[in-house]
């Protein structure tokens, strides 16, 4: 299964990026996810089904800890079901 990760980090700043929001990116960049897409007001990631929930719970933590208020995400299912493995299509 393939999933795709819509995620912000509050509060903004839109002089300079806050550190939740650095945080939140670097993890997002460094994980084993593909067509990833960072920006000033959204953020989206897409993967196997493992590799964005692992992704997303070490941004809820990070992000949280570098002094986010609020973490908004959206998860989806963009691919076929799950497989053996629980990754499906990959």
């Amino acid at each position: 299964m393939r999933l795709r990760v819509e995620f912000t980090t509050e509060p903004f700043d839109l002089d300079e990026a806050p550190a939740h929001a650095v945080v939140a990116r670097e993890v997002i960049q460094s994980a084993e996810l593909d067509a990833v897409d960072v920006g000033p007001f959204g953020n989206t990631a897409e993967g196997g089904a493992d590799a964005v929930l692992t992704a997303v719970d070490e941004l809820l933590r990070k992000s949280l800890a570098a002094g986010a208020t609020r973490v908004s995400l959206q998860v989806n299912v963009i691919g076929g079901g799950a497989g053996k493995d629980g990754e499906g299509d990959r």
